[in-house]
């Protein structure tokens, strides 16, 4: 860095350095694996993910960012990178450089290096959470970035994946996060029975997005509406402003019977056209936000008397 923040002025201009090999391999699971590293491509991304490890340094944490590589014209665009990216290895790149770094042919200018930010689950559960995401068997990597920005946008309080999804680390789900995962804590590798009973003993109710269940999220939603704003409301079977873990499958085969037994009640997206199906994403965001709505419902006022 020089003297205003901005990055050294010689940039990389070899496609072939060692450096930027090192970079591109994090595109593989097995580099990633054991360099604890992986790659974060455009200004959105990199934006959030430089927020999060300027909080970190100043909560007196260990930051994750370690390097940046930017194009002129990106930092000439984005003037607030010159700033976000003091206490990195920062460097100017040429775009010949960028595109043999990224996993896309092109990243918009600017590729970061971070070290792994998943958390444990006993960390997750132990802050509290009211409404978490757990994916099963989700394999595609953009569908589960789609899910961890929706579970974001929704106010989640966690995301978890587990041990036979996809890694969401590859640069795929990273891409398709759009960011949002440096706003929430992950788990990977869980294990959907023992998620499933940690929710339990902490009194979190677990519901399974199944398009065959027996409850209607919309009448769910109805009543937790009608219960927070007058005290009372009909039985529909699960209240859902309480805390909440929803279970979400494999994106061909949704949840296994297996899953399905884990959880309390199975909880069908009502369709009203002639749609066969909801994809993943669509089916989790529409869950997440109706315990989101529920959960931030005004509580009951007393009558006056």
């Amino acid at each position: 860095m020089n003297e205003t923040g901005r990055p050294q002025d010689f940039p990389l201009s070899n496609p072939r350095a060692d450096r930027v090999r090192d970079v591109a391999k994090l595109a593989g699971r097995p580099a990633r694996l054991r360099r604890g590293e992986f790659l974060v491509e455009g200004p959105q991304a990199v934006r959030e993910a430089l927020k999060l490890h300027q909080q970190r340094l100043a909560a007196g944490a260990p930051g994750i960012v370690t390097e940046v590589f930017a194009s002129e014209a990106c930092l000439d665009r984005y003037p607030e990178f010159d700033g976000l990216a003091e206490g990195t290895d920062a460097r100017l790149a040429t775009e010949d450089v960028l595109a043999a770094m990224a996993d896309t042919v092109n990243p918009q200018g600017i590729v970061a290096v971070c070290r792994f930010v998943d958390v444990s689950l006993t960390d997750v559960l132990d802050a509290g959470p009211r409404l978490i995401a757990v994916l099963c068997q989700v394999r595609d990597p953009g569908n589960a970035g789609t899910v961890l920005r929706a579970a974001d946008s929704a106010g989640a309080d966690a995301v978890v994946l587990t041990g036979s999804s996809v890694d969401i680390y590859n640069p795929k789900a990273v891409r398709s996060t759009a960011g949002s995962l440096f706003h929430l804590p992950v788990v990977i590798g869980a294990d959907v029975a023992e998620v499933v009973a940690a929710c339990k003993e902490r009194g979190i109710g677990v519901l399974a997005a199944d398009g065959y269940g027996a409850l209607n999220l919309d009448t769910l939603q109805d009543g937790s509406a009608r219960r927070r704003l007058t005290g009372d409301g009909p039985e529909t079977g699960y209240d859902l402003a309480a805390p909440t873990a929803w279970l979400f499958g494999n994106e061909a085969q949704g949840l296994s019977e297996e899953e399905l037994a884990l959880a309390e009640h199975r909880v069908a997206v009502p369709i009203y056209g002639a749609a066969e199906s909801l994809n993943l994403g669509t089916a989790a965001t529409v869950c997440l936000y109706a315990s989101a709505r529920s959960q931030q419902e005004p509580a009951a006022q007393p009558a006056d008397r």
